[in-house]
């Protein structure tokens, strides 16, 4: 059992490329490059972080451009590497079987990463960012609803604590009462769409990866050039509906939508060179530094200090996300191993 959750749990931290839901490229691991420098795989990991904040500080900066347009401009370098990959491996493009699944993968994982974008452009960074990064500790909840995977204890306290530092976040009034400030007090009423795109965002997300699980024996290029395409058009759609379709007027916002598109790229293969030199539960640790980056930014940038429930709240879903990715390392390592026996709390279901 332990070595199937571990499994289940890989293969979800291989899908885990950033808070947009994108797969990993898969290379031959240079094994050498990992015994001569034993920490750079967390190293890189903590740097990909650090782009995929930067992504979301973009989109935040970039107020005259909807979010769902710059998802459009998003998929569009998601869309493009993947397609000569896509000929070159001599894939199906649409297989029997899989269709109803990369069509399901597509849309969780394409309204997922709309939901954050309008959570970045109306919520704090900080705070968004720590919604949305949420997203493994609720997988576990679906994994088990949809695919009938073991959700012991520890995944149940996970989630209670992350429900909690989102509670703390929000401070919605039912619970608080109007004696402390929440979002959308002071007539900023979307900060409280934005808290609400966050969490959906986060269980989107978390229902993408369950998929992904499903989806494990197909080429990342086949779901790549699927998921990369329906999401051009839904993000095109949906923006063409809401009357959002524009190209930005400013040099300075075309600089920053390509900007956007590099640190994305930089982003991914970073952690694909991380995934590939470290454990997956160690690279998901390593990658918690996106909230620490976003509070960085969020103070640099946008000169909003936060709050001490903001500060408190994103403690403990960053404790949860860091708890579950070392779980998932714990679970990968040989029954005997002394930090198996160390942290055998963790692993037990």
């Amino acid at each position: 059992m332990y070595r199937s959750a571990a499994m289940s749990d890989s293969i979800e931290l291989q899908h885990l490329a950033e808070d947009d839901g994108d797969e990993v490229l898969r290379f031959e691991q240079p094994k050498q490059r990992c015994r001569k420098y034993p920490y750079l795989g967390l190293v890189l990991a903590a740097l990909s972080a650090m782009f995929f904040s930067l992504c979301s500080a973009i989109v935040k900066w970039m107020s005259d451009v909807n979010p769902v347009a710059l998802a459009a401009y998003r998929f569009i370098g998601v869309l493009l590497p993947t397609i000569p990959i896509l000929i070159h491996q001599q894939r199906p493009c649409f297989p029997k079987g899989k269709r109803i699944m990369l069509i399901l993968r597509s849309f969780t994982g394409t309204t997922a990463l709309m939901l954050s974008f309008y959570a970045f452009r109306h919520m704090p960074l900080s705070d968004a960012s720590v919604i949305v990064f949420s997203v493994p500790v609720f997988t576990s909840i679906f994994a088990r609803m949809f695919l009938k995977e073991p959700c012991g204890w520890f995944n149940v306290f996970s989630v209670i604590v992350t429900l909690i530092g989102v509670v703390l976040i929000t401070r919605p009034p039912m619970i608080f009462g109007n004696t402390i400030a929440s979002l959308g007090d002071n007539g900023q009423a979307p900060e409280i769409w934005g808290a609400v795109a966050a969490f959906s965002s986060t269980l989107f997300g978390a229902n993408a990866f369950v998929i992904l699980r499903a989806l494990k024996d197909v080429h990342f290029s086949v779901i790549m050039t699927n998921f990369g395409t329906f999401a051009l058009f839904q993000c095109l759609i949906v923006a063409y509906f809401i009357g959002a379709l524009c190209l930005p007027a400013c040099g300075l916002d075309r600089y920053l939508i390509v900007a956007l598109a590099v640190f994305s790229f930089l982003g991914q293969i970073l952690l694909t060179i991380a995934l590939q030199l470290e454990q997956a539960g160690p690279v998901a640790i390593a990658r918690s530094t996106d909230i620490i980056y976003a509070f960085i930014w969020q103070v640099l940038f946008f000169e909003e200090v936060p709050n001490r429930f903001s500060i408190i709240g994103s403690i403990l879903v960053m404790s949860s996300v860091i708890l579950t990715g070392l779980r998932k390392w714990v679970l990968t390592l040989p029954f005997d191993a002394p930090a198996r026996r160390r942290l055998r709390f963790i692993a037990k279901e």
